[in-house]
């Protein structure tokens, strides 16, 4: 007994036992939390606990005690025992060993990899930059954190493995990576950088427009000029100029192909040539030569009538005028009657239209006309007109009174006798309804109608047929041999009844007649 005590108490200290033991995993990842549990027989002996690594002491606790990794890392693969000193009795220790555990840290994921969309772009072109590794299928719920960064300057940071850039340009060139980590950061790698070149487009194909579209300005409006670029990237400097002064009208730069410069209160001075220029810094485009041509609007058109005074007879031809002096070609004239639409006249090259109506009664009212000539229309003031029935062409020279006499017609602008050949009541009756006189009375010759006819004066109606019904002599039927003198000229004697409706319908018509009063001869009645 005493012997086995003395070999207990001087047995060589390290040595391997069953009495410490040791617990760990074989294998873990990156980041994950390890823990190494030492423990005795009897924890309650354990007065120092010592961990060690690849034969190096890395902890020492003073009891029973568990080592925790807490982040675990590729290094801290290796083989790991404990050492512990227990109270043997009394103040007696001995010194006990664990067996060895093994530990193997497996990589969570490679380092990224950075996919570029295309590595070289063309200014304006849209990027994506992916930030590709992959987990073990163990851990593939683990979420990742990317960020993208160009040089040092961080670009995105999130739970997306792309970022896209919706346009790129020059000044975007340069070195691209991107860093994939754990949501802790315990565990972070980085990809290799990878170099992006941004190409810029040459401008060309500048063409100067205008809105609205066409050579055309009007003046007192808004004129565009628009200066585009069939292709053309990264700032672009675009310019206006006028062509025979080469004055520069104004400039702007920017990121587009397009670009607008307002030109306010349009006068004439403003008609000639202009062009634009474009320049993003590989050389300058010129546009074509763009003219033009300022176009005056419609003023208020002035209306006038062939009429004196417009007064008119029904039958007469009417010719309606409509004039803008200023207005620019082409002009589109309208003519109207009241509210009706009599037609309307195209100008090509300016000036005046003209209407022409063949009057009647009806046609008495009020006139005007409107001008347009693609801004805007404008109505002239209004003319009224005055449409009456035509004076007789017919009348009874140097009776007693008015519907008494010489009966004499006008023809061509001359007045001349009417045969008595066949005159009877009948044809009296005629004359005196076209007159406006009363019922017939006499048919009476006409030389007792002093002073006689001028011999040079014609004889126009030979034979007038009349049946008594018709409205005037000239309606009636006539036979035309023309072998009268005036000793043969018919009179006339009707009452001097006047009937209300034709006082109604008709005026007194003044004839402006030389021979309206002969010398010193009888009152003379000239017709209605």
């Amino acid at each position: 007994m005493l012997l086995r005590l003395l070999l207990l108490l001087f047995a060589p200290t390290g040595i391997q036992s069953d009495w410490l033991s040791i617990d760990m995993p074989r294998y873990a990842y990156e980041g994950d939390e390890v823990v190494v549990r030492c423990s005795g027989e009897d924890n309650g002996k354990i007065r120092k606990l010592m961990y060690y690594k690849d034969q190096h002491l890395i902890a020492t606790y003073h009891d029973a005690s568990r080592h925790t990794i807490s982040n675990a890392k590729i290094s801290d693969s290796g083989s790991y025992y404990c050492k512990t000193e227990r109270k043997k009795f009394w103040f007696i220790y001995v010194t006990e060993e664990s067996s060895t555990g093994w530990l193997t840290v497996h990589e969570l994921f490679p380092a990224p990899s950075l996919r570029v969309s295309s590595s070289q772009p063309t200014e304006g072109m849209s990027v994506t930059l992916s930030c590709d590794t992959r987990l073990p299928s163990e851990r593939s719920n683990t979420e990742l954190h990317y960020s993208f960064f160009r040089g040092g300057h961080t670009l995105q940071s999130g739970w997306r493995s792309s970022f896209q850039m919706s346009a790129i340009w020059k000044e975007d060139s340069g070195d691209y990576w991107c860093k994939a980590m754990t949501a802790l950061h315990t565990v972070s790698r980085s990809s290799s950088q990878s170099h992006i070149t941004v190409h810029r487009v040459p401008v060309s194909g500048a063409v100067l427009e205008t809105q609205p579209q066409g050579a055309w300005a009007f003046k007192g409006k808004t004129l565009v000029f628009v200066c585009s670029v069939v292709e053309g990237t990264g700032d672009t400097t675009f310019s206006w100029y006028r062509e025979n002064t080469k004055e520069s009208l104004g400039r702007k730069n920017g990121r587009f192909q397009r670009a607008e410069l307002e030109t306010p209160e349009i006068n004439e001075s403003h008609a000639g040539s202009y062009y634009c220029t474009a320049d993003n810094g590989y050389g300058l485009v010129r546009s074509a030569t763009l003219n033009i041509t300022v176009k005056i609007p419609v003023s208020q058109p002035v209306l006038t009538s062939s009429a004196p005074r417009n007064q008119a007879f029904a039958g007469d031809l009417l010719e309606l005028r409509c004039e803008d002096k200023r207005a620019s070609p082409p002009v589109l004239y309208w003519f109207y009657h009241g509210n009706v639409t009599l037609g309307n006249v195209s100008v090509p090259f300016g000036g005046a239209a003209s209407f022409i109506l063949s009057l009647t009664i009806e046609h008495s009212g009020n006139y005007s006309c409107e001008a347009e000539n693609g801004l805007r229309s404008q109505s002239s003031e209004t003319i009224t007109l005055n449409v009456k029935e035509p004076p007789p062409k017919i009348r009874l020279m140097y009776g007693a009174h008015r519907c008494e006499g010489r009966v004499e017609v006008e023809q061509e602008g001359r007045w001349g006798t009417v045969c008595d050949d066949g005159w009877d009541m009948k044809d009296v009756a005629v004359v005196c309804r076209e007159l406006g006189c009363g019922a017939a009375k006499h048919t009476p010759a006409g030389m007792i109608y002093l002073p006689e006819a001028e011999e040079d004066q014609p004889v126009f109606i030979q034979v007038a047929l009349c049946n008594g019904t018709e409205k005037a002599l000239a309606e009636c039927e006539q036979i035309e041999t023309f072998d009268c003198g005036h000793n043969e000229d018919a009179g006339a004697v009707c009452e001097t009844f006047l009937p209300s409706s034709y006082k109604d319908t008709r005026s007194r018509h003044v004839a402006d007649l030389s021979d309206s009063r002969a010398p010193d001869g009888p009152t003379v009645f000239p017709p209605l």
